[in-house]
């Protein structure tokens, strides 16, 4: 394979956690087959002429302190790259989104870019597994708390509710009708009844985990298992969930399945589901993590497979 120039749009190289960043070990893993990585933030992306272009910097990562190491300023086109990672993580905000119509630009017969702009843009991820209704707990996006209230009536007096552009557990709240403090949640949740939010069933099997299955090109790489804390409704490693090993059962691959082809023709090629109690939660798509939590409980390195597959699309587009 011919040594590839991968430039990677991320977060602040010196505030990763190099023990559970994802992106860490897919750079580690590129620059371990001799290939040259490039570090960005989106504040480095620009267009002059219609042309997309960046500031970067060689990058080199080890799991060392300090874990990184920068080269001198360069500026170019982006499609001078082979391929470039969008890998920035959420709150997916104004800047996020002009950034992708930024990375829109890039002539794709000459660059292969992860995951396709278009598609981050579409998929919002708590909105996008509304695609799949049958795989989705009953849900109800509403601004209106008396809507809201009455469809959790309707599931017997206790949902979930989370925001639409939150991550990481963020303004996650479980409701019930005895709590007298459901009113006041719904206010803040809706800034008064301006906001949209996700109404869901909570679903008790929350208790054994919130599963995060990591999809590459359609099919499942692996699972990882993520228990919340006895205090805590919410499984997300950012507010203290354990990680415990998991498989991916027979329905975990009819999600899969269901969801493949959608996310294959949005050029949504690595994402994480979310998945409790056999059923869809959501869709992250933005710079989805779990690959260094599997790896360790499975004793695998599933970042190879990324790579390789950003091998075989950069030989497409060389072929």
């Amino acid at each position: 394979m011919q040594t590839l120039r991968i430039g990677v749009v991320m977060d602040p190289i010196e505030k990763i956690n190099i023990d559970k960043d994802t992106t860490f070990v897919l750079m580690l893993e590129a620059q371990q087959r001799g290939h040259e990585v490039y570090f960005m933030e989106l504040d480095d992306l620009f267009i002059r002429g219609g042309t997309p272009r960046g500031r970067f910097r060689r990058l080199q990562v080890a799991r060392a302190t300090p874990h990184y190491d920068l080269g001198d300023y360069m500026t170019g086109a982006l499609e001078d790259f082979d391929a470039l990672l969008m890998r920035k993580d959420p709150p997916v905000d104004m800047k996020f989104i002009f950034a992708t119509h930024l990375l829109s630009l890039v002539d794709e017969g000459k660059c292969f870019v992860m995951n396709k702009p278009q598609g981050l843009r579409e998929a919002n991820e708590k909105l996008y597994a509304l695609r799949f209704p049958e795989q989705i707990p009953q849900t109800l996006v509403a601004s209106d708390m008396e809507r809201l209230k009455t469809f959790m009536t309707e599931l017997g007096g206790e949902m979930i509710v989370k925001p639409l552009d939150g991550c990481g557990g963020s303004g996650v709240f479980y409701l019930n009708q005895a709590d007298r403090n459901t009113n006041a949640i719904l206010e803040a949740a809706t800034d008064n009844g301006r906001k949209l939010i996700m109404g869901q069933r909570y679903l008790p099997e929350i208790r054994q985990g919130d599963k995060r299955i990591i999809m590459l090109n359609g099919r499942p790489l692996g699972a990882v298992l993520r228990v919340p804390l006895e205090t805590e409704t919410r499984g997300n490693i950012h507010v203290g969930g354990q990680c415990v090993k998991t498989e991916v059962t027979e329905r975990d691959r009819e999600i899969c399945a269901a969801l493949a082809p959608l996310l294959i023709a949005d050029g949504l090629y690595l994402v994480g589901l979310d998945v409790i109690g056999g059923f869809l939660t959501e869709v992250n798509v933005t710079s989805p993590t779990g690959i260094q939590e599997i790896n360790a409980l499975d004793g695998v390195r599933l970042e190879t497979q990324v790579i390789d597959f950003v091998e075989r699309q950069v030989e497409e587009i060389h072929a």
